[in-house]
């Protein structure tokens, strides 16, 4: 047994090139030009196979990391085969082959079943482009089945894999079906626009999880007057104007300690193992309403930021969005969403859960309600908060409990809470 080491090839003039998925294990047999990791620029992505035969000693990268030409793959355990071995070898594949060659091909039909992929590989065969297309339908390929040979996946194969999974939702396809029955313009005029890009992006996504996630929705009206009283107070020491927090910063601070008190909130589902992912970092989405559709960056590391710092950070990556300028791996690996619809209005609504988190908190738009306190008609500020979870790990006391701890974090006693 030889140890042999499998570098990065010639990339051409691309530098520092993200490595997005790695498709081997170690411990695992592979044959020559078998897909090892897939490498993804700014211009495409493509899979690098291995130029060796043998089993997968150590693997030296992992997904996220930037490689160049030279560095080191993984390590190759290989048998060593002298020339005459060889040469018997390749005698013996001819003579097969000239066999197979003079049989007569029988050409067979029959109807592709698909089957649940194996967890026990956890790779699947598949082109750069159709694992590009995959992701921006929100499939994981490991969970489609392959129809080409040894079960590689696909376009096709993908595009039926996302017709399955709407089939699912029960009677949403017979609603397009119904719709289709008679064309729009027989009932008056009508115009076509195409769908903007990023609803094109975010539309799979949005169908997967309602259709694949039991979301239970509840609600609560939270008294944020004492934290308002405060927000509208700030002003700068020195120069004596006045600091503009948005509240969706104090939220954000109240939710923080409200994952760190409740970990099923900061989790995800492992579908493919069955176990429970518990994330010890606090990166949270946000819903940007843009002209472009809806985006959902994170900002990392929020339960690190001020109050201040959180607002600041806000306010950037919002505009980042807008611009068209943020990179698209900020869209990824987040703890939990805020969708907030303070600054347009409403009060309650379904916001509907951002996979693979596992809930949600859509924020309406704060009101007054005059209520008997101590004897006296006042005046108290009421945030109507709508929060949905997956039933699958959080059950709905453990969501009234949530709901209930982050009502105290941005109650009365919101400053020791969030120790502002």
């Amino acid at each position: 047994m030889t140890s042999t080491k499998i570098l990065v090839p010639d990339m051409g003039d691309f530098k520092d090139v993200e490595v997005i998925e790695v498709l081997v294990k170690e411990g695992q047999q592979i044959k020559k030009n078998d897909s090892l990791i897939t490498l993804e620029s700014d211009k495409s992505s493509v899979e690098v196979p291995s130029t060796h035969e043998g089993i997968v000693e150590k693997i030296k990268i992992k997904v996220g990391n930037k490689v160049n030409q030279g560095d080191l793959i993984l390590s190759l355990k290989s048998e060593n085969k002298t020339e005459e071995e060889e040469i018997s070898v390749n005698k013996e594949q001819k003579i097969e082959k000239k066999v197979e060659d003079k049989k007569p091909q029988v050409i067979k039909t029959k109807e592709i079943i698909p089957t649940a992929p194996s967890s026990q590989s956890g790779t699947k065969s598949a082109s750069p482009k159709v694992r590009k297309f995959a992701r921006e339908l929100g499939a994981n390929v490991l969970e489609i089945p392959g129809s080409q040979r040894a079960g590689r996946v696909s376009e096709e194969d993908v595009k039926n894999f996302i017709r399955s999974q709407v089939t699912v939702s029960g009677g949403r396809v017979e609603k397009k079906i119904h719709k289709e029955e008679y064309p729009h313009e027989e009932f008056g005029e009508i115009e076509l626009k195409d769908i903007p890009r990023v609803k094109k992006l975010s539309g799979p996504q949005l169908v997967r999880s309602w259709t694949e996630i039991p979301h239970v929705t509840q609600h609560e009206e939270i008294d944020i007057t004492e934290m308002e009283q405060f927000r509208s107070s700030l002003y700068d020491y020195y120069s004596g104007e006045m600091i503009k927090v948005t509240p969706l910063a104090f939220i954000s601070k109240a939710l923080v300690s409200a994952l760190k008190a409740f970990p099923n909130f900061n989790a995800s589902i492992d579908s493919i193992h069955n176990k429970i992912i518990y994330k010890k970092y606090f990166h949270l989405g946000f819903a940007v309403d843009t002209p472009h559709g809806l985006m959902v960056p994170k900002i990392r590391n929020v339960d690190q930021m001020s109050i201040k710092e959180i607002g600041e950070a806000l306010k950037k990556t919002s505009n980042l969005c807008r611009e068209l300028k943020i990179d698209k791996k900020e869209f990824f690996g987040g703890s939990m969403t805020i969708s907030s619809l303070g600054g347009i209005g409403g009060t309650f609504f379904t916001p509907i859960i951002n996979p693979p988190e596992v809930a949600i908190l859509g924020v309406g738009k704060s009101f007054d309600r005059l209520i008997k306190l101590k004897g006296k008609i006042v005046s108290r500020k009421i945030l109507p908060i709508s929060l949905s979870y997956d039933h699958r790990i959080i059950d709905g006391a453990e969501g009234a409990r949530f709901c209930v701890y982050l009502s105290e974090c941005l109650g009365k006693d919101f400053a020791f809470k969030l120790a502002v």
